[in-house]
């Protein structure tokens, strides 16, 4: 996506300013397709247990469910997010949000697994209008002094929808059934797409125009060419690893001996969400003392440590270990994600939505492997896999630190 529009210097600014009826009502419709959008993508995951009991299926099988949907996002955020600009922010995220929500009330009726698996595909497709997107609406429509209390209330959104929906969807799984679980969380978004439809004011700087596929590709080529930008990705891509891996297989790893969890106790682990939002909060003020490497290796440490206190057999360390794991990761994440947005000269849209797709798409790997190493060889497996993620992030990390240091040394 190009650049977001501003007003002419001779016309008033009507942008949203703190305090204005506008921006309250358009923070409260972001914070609602955000809270849907996460509420939907993640909404299998606590439920994994369940439907391997009930399907008959693999913890890699079932994984399928919350892999496909990350899948599909990753894959389809870069063109539908490049429609907003022909057809208008608004409609994009009007029909996302809906087509999500309606197809959650249809997959509580899944027959079977491969059902299962092609709807949520849909599903995970039909979300990539919201993220890039609304980014781009608020930064349009919000005026700059704003700006970081509105994108702040939309990544809270994101972030309790994740936890709610993970919650929710496992707790009355717990008493009801995976399929009343599903239906739980499809409600729920229909009532966020219906408030976000109701409470979005009208656009005011929205300029329709033409998508040039062969200008979108070569800002796509450029991007993955730029070295500093396709370590972010890369980064991205082995953080969420670790994160799908650790919270595909966790519920299974609770259920089962020596923890012998309930399906709604278990999915109660999702609450540590609350530790990564905090992480995100802080993590400017880390950065700002340890740098952004410095800070990198940390958040590395911290998932290493956490994955080694979780291959105790104690229900307290493991839990601890969980919350240094959702503490580092969340840490990692808002370094490269921010640190994109700075690196990126030109064309900044696309380089976020590139890092979104590479995101989603470790979400995608971590949550196969993890489970498929599960299977094989118990939750050891799941952790090497996690560690071995960590070790080629600690390699792309020093990679950088080797050339940053070269060039100073060159410039000397």
């Amino acid at each position: 996506m190009p650049a977001v529009s501003a007003p002419p210097a001779t016309d008033p600014d009507l942008r949203h300013t703190s305090g204005s009826r506008g921006l309250r009502r358009t923070q409260l419709a972001l914070f609602g397709a955000g809270l849907a959008t996460f509420l939907l993508l993640y909404s299998t995951q606590a439920l994994l247990p369940a439907l391997s009991d009930d399907l008959h299926l693999t913890p890699g099988q079932a994984s399928w469910t919350v892999s496909v949907a990350s899948i599909g996002l990753a894959l389809a955020v870069i063109p539908v997010s490049a429609l907003s600009e022909r057809y208008g922010r608004i409609t994009v995220m009007t029909a996302s949000v809906f087509t999500a929500a309606a197809i959650a009330l249809v997959l509580p009726f899944a027959p079977d697994l491969t059902t299962l698996v092609v709807l949520r595909a849909l599903q995970g497709v039909a979300l990539a209008g919201l993220p890039a997107t609304a980014m781009a609406f608020l930064a349009e429509e919000v005026h700059p002094s704003a700006l970081a209390g509105a994108m702040g209330l939309y990544v809270a959104g994101n972030s309790i929808g994740g936890m709610a929906g993970r919650l929710i969807s496992g707790v009355v799984a717990g008493s009801f059934g995976w399929r009343w679980g599903l239906a739980s969380v499809a409600v729920l978004a229909v009532v966020c797409a219906v408030a976000f439809r109701l409470l979005v004011p009208a656009a005011r700087y929205f300029r329709p125009a033409p998508v040039n596929p062969a200008a979108l590709w070569r800002t796509i080529t450029g991007h993955l060419g730029n070295p500093l930008l396709a370590r972010l990705f890369a980064l991205g891509l082995l953080f969420m690893t670790v994160f799908g891996a650790v919270y595909t297989v966790m519920g299974y790893r609770l259920v089962a001996a020596p923890f012998g969890l309930s399906q709604g106790l278990a999915s109660s682990i999702f609450a540590v969400y609350v530790f990564g939002t905090f992480a995100s909060a802080m993590s400017a003020r880390v950065t700002g003392r340890f740098g952004r490497r410095g800070t990198l290796y940390l958040a590395i440490g911290t998932v290493a440590v956490g994955l080694v206190l979780t291959l105790t057999q104690s229900l307290a360390l493991s839990l601890a270990g969980l919350v240094l794991i959702t503490v580092g990761f969340f840490t990692g994440h808002c370094v490269a994600s921010a640190a994109v947005g700075r690196t990126a000269t030109h064309a900044r849209a696309q380089a976020s939505a590139l890092y979104l797709a590479a995101y989603y798409l470790g979400n995608s790997l971590g949550g196969t492997l993890g489970a498929t190493a599960y299977h094989g060889a118990g939750w050891d497996g799941t952790v090497a896999v996690a560690l071995g993620a960590m070790v080629l992030a600690a390699g792309v990390t020093l990679y950088g630190t080797v050339q940053a240091r070269s060039r100073l040394v060159a410039h000397a």
